[in-house]
C-alpha cells in the first residue's frame, strides 16, 4: 500500500535524536530547556524572523498570537476553508468570527478581504491552504498596514514555502506553524510561532507558561495555559528543521512529475503560482464533474493508494458545531463548498519513490477510466 504521508527520519538523524533523548531524560530539564532554545534559534534563522517561540502546537500558536494582540471581543476575518483549529483559535481567543469564501488557489482574495473588512475589523488570519502562500498575500498585507489592521499568518502548512524572497509566515505582525506528524516537518506534536515584534515575543512565552512572569518565578501575570513544548519533542524538531530545505526539493520534483503526467487526462490540476517556491505540503487533484469522491478514493484503496484527507473535506462554516454557534449555512459560501466537494489530494513525502509516483499515476487513471 502507498500511503498518503509518511514521517522520513534518516538513521543517523535518529541515533543523535536517541543521545539527544538520553542526555534530556539523565539532565531532569524536561521543558524549556537549552534545546527547545535551540530549535527557536534556528527555526528564526531559517524563516529569517527575529524571534522564534516554540509551544504545544500549531492550535495554541495562533491563540497566542490573538492574546498577545489583545483582540477579545474584537471582528477577526478568516477562511472558510481551513482546518477547524484556525476557527477554534480565535474563538477560544474570544474574538468574534467573520467568515470569508476562497479564490482558486483556495485562499482569501484581495477583494475579498477587501469587502469583509468594516469599522470593527481588528486583524485578517490568512491561511496558505496546502503548502503554497497566497497568491495575494502581498497586496492583503498592505491593505492591512493602510486600514491598520493585524495580519496574521496561519502557516500551519507552509513550512519552507516563500513568495517574493519572503518566507511564509513572515508577511504580517506573526505566523504560525504546526509540527504535527502529517506536516513536512514534524516534532511529533508542537508548534512555533515567528515574529519580529519585541512585544509579541515576550509576551507569547508568557502566554505559553500558564501566563507567568518567568519560568522559575510563580508570579501569574497573563491568562496563560500550559502551551509549552518539552525538551523531547524540541530535540526531535530541531533535526527536522534541518532536513527541511530537502524535504521540500523532494516534494517539488514528485509534484513536478505529477504536473507532466497528468497534465493530458481526465483529471484537472490544481495550478500553484510558483511551482518553485511551494513546499507542496498537498499536492491537489481535481476529480472530473459528477464523480463519486468516496468511490473513486475506496477504489484507489482497493488498487493500492491510500489518498489522504483533503483541504478540506467539509468548509468550516458546514461543520455542524460551527453551525450551531454561528448560524451558518450551505449555500453561505459557494467557491469553497464546491472546492470542497470536488478534489483530492495525491500522496506525496519524502523518500518516495520513482515506483510509487508512477504506481499513484497509473492507479489513479485506471480507477478514473
Amino acid at each position: 500500500m502507498i500511503p498518503p504521508v509518511k514521517i522520513n527520519f534518516y538513521e543517523n538523524d535518529i541515533n543523535e535524536i536517541q543521545q539527544k533523548i538520553t542526555e534530556v531524560l539523565q539532565s531532569g530539564m524536561l521543558t524549556l530547556g537549552k534545546y527547545g532554545k535551540q530549535l527557536e534559534e534556528e527555526f528564526a534563522s531559517l524563516t529569517n524572523s527575529q524571534h522564534a517561540i516554540s509551544t504545544a502546537n500549531g492550535t495554541c500558536s495562533i491563540e497566542i498570537i490573538l492574546r498577545c494582540l489583545n483582540l477579545k471581543d474584537k471582528e477577526v476575518i478568516l477562511p472558510t476553508n481551513t482546518f477547524l483549529a484556525t476557527y477554534l483559535a480565535a474563538k477560544s481567543a474570544g474574538c468574534k468570527i467573520k467568515f470569508v469564501d476562497c479564490e482558486e488557489d483556495l485562499n482569501m482574495s484581495l477583494q475579498q478581504v477587501k469587502d469583509a473588512i468594516t469599522e470593527n475589523t481588528a486583524a485578517v488570519i490568512l491561511v496558505h491552504i496546502g503548502g503554497a502562500v497566497a497568491v495575494d498575500t502581498m497586496a492583503i498585507a498592505s491593505l492591512c498596514e493602510d486600514k491598520n489592521i493585524y495580519l496574521v499568518e496561519d502557516a500551519a502548512h507552509a513550512h519552507g514555502s516563500y513568495l517574493n524572497g519572503k518566507h511564509a509566515g513572515t508577511f504580517g505582525i506573526a505566523g504560525s506553524f504546526s509540527f504535527y506528524p502529517t506536516k513536512v516537518i514534524t516534532s511529533g506534536e508542537g508548534g512555533i510561532i515567528i515574529t519580529d515584534n519585541e512585544d509579541i515575543a515576550q509576551r507569547a512565552k508568557v502566554f505559553r507558561d500558564q501566563g507567568k512572569a518567568g519560568f522559575l518565578g510563580n508570579i501569574h501575570t497573563e491568562l496563560g495555559y500550559n502551551w509549552r513544548m518539552s525538551e523531547l519533542h524540541a530535540v526531535v524538531g530541531i533535526y527536522q528543521v534541518r532536513r527541511l530545505l530537502e524535504f521540500t526539493q523532494q516534494r517539488r520534483d514528485i509534484a513536478k512529475v505529477f504536473d507532466e503526467k497528468l497534465s493530458n487526462t481526465k483529471f484537472k490540476l490544481h495550478k500553484v503560482a510558483d511551482p518553485e517556491k511551494s513546499n507542496y505540503y498537498k499536492y491537489i487533484l481535481y476529480l472530473p464533474e459528477g464523480t463519486d469522491r468516496v468511490e473513486f478514493k475506496k477504489k484507489m484503496r482497493e488498487n493500492g493508494v491510500i489518498l489522504g484527507g483533503e483541504v478540506y473535506e467539509l468548509p468550516i462554516h458546514l461543520q455542524p458545531v460551527v453551525k450551531d454557534i454561528e448560524g451558518t449555512k450551505e449555500g453561505d459560501f459557494p467557491k469553497a463548498e464546491k472546492f470542497c466537494s470536488q478534489h483530492i489530494c495525491l500522496p506525496v513525502f519524502p523518500g518516495m519513490t520513482e515506483d510509487q509516483v508512477n504506481t499513484v499515476i497509473e492507479k489513479l487513471i485506471q480507477v478514473i477510466a
